[in-house]
């Protein structure tokens, strides 16, 4: 979002770097749109799921395709029509992935997840690290795209992998789950319920061995 203008004209695409950046914008907009109307009905881990796959899978095409335009140093210095279009349309897909999951999810979720007595606490966390990622990221995005050239979409696409594999461990759905239930699922959880107490279960007068079954009744609804 920072440096579209400087990615397109850094592999060859100068001339239309504004208006193809027009496009990711459009792209990011309506994509958006899509999580509001889709993150009540499908969830948010399939979103989030779905969402990793399609960047991971976005960054690793773009690397392939730049890598394999530019593998040496006599490559042209424009990208060929069919294969900037194909840049273009990777790109896209990675922002529409991005905007209808991790985008808008990046934000919600952590305030789900935290009971009533942790949520301001825990979301003024989640809002410090996501600003001062985003700024350390503007500031040396450039340098890793200089240093690793089309490679550093790879890099990306592994910690997009990771994160991924976050969600699908570690996150539990919290659609239809109310604020003050949240207990439920952490007591629930196969991981976390190690560091939660077995009486934050009992303390809304559910039963030892009762957790898991409201918990899953309040996730499915």
């Amino acid at each position: 979002m920072f440096y579209a203008p400087v990615i397109f004209s850094s592999i060859g695409m100068a001339d239309t770097a504004l208006v193809n950046t027009a496009i990711v914008g459009a792209v990011n907009v309506i994509a958006t749109l899509v999580a509001v109307a889709l993150v009540d009905r499908a969830g948010r881990r399939p979103l989030f799921l779905f969402g990793g796959a399609q960047m991971a899978a976005s960054q690793v095409a773009l690397a392939a395709l730049l890598g394999a335009f530019f593998r040496d140093s006599s490559a042209a210095a424009s990208l060929p029509r069919p294969v900037g279009v194909a840049v273009i349309a990777v790109v896209c897909a990675f922002v529409a992935a991005f905007a209808f999951s991790w985008g808008p999810l990046g934000w919600l979720v952590p305030a789900e997840v935290q009971p009533l007595e942790t949520r301001s606490v825990g979301q003024s966390i989640n809002v410090s690290v996501n600003f001062l990622l985003t700024a350390l990221m503007g500031q040396v995005f450039v340098s890793l795209l200089c240093a690793l050239r089309w490679g550093i979409f790879l890099f990306f696409a592994g910690w997009v992998a990771a994160m991924t594999a976050f969600v699908f461990f570690l996150v539990p759905e919290t659609r239809g789950v109310p604020i003050e239930e949240m207990r439920l699922l952490w007591a629930s959880h196969p991981f976390w319920r190690r560091f939660v107490p077995a009486d934050e279960a009992r303390a809304g007068g559910v039963e030892d061995g009762e957790g898991e079954e409201v918990a899953l009744s309040l996730a499915k609804k």
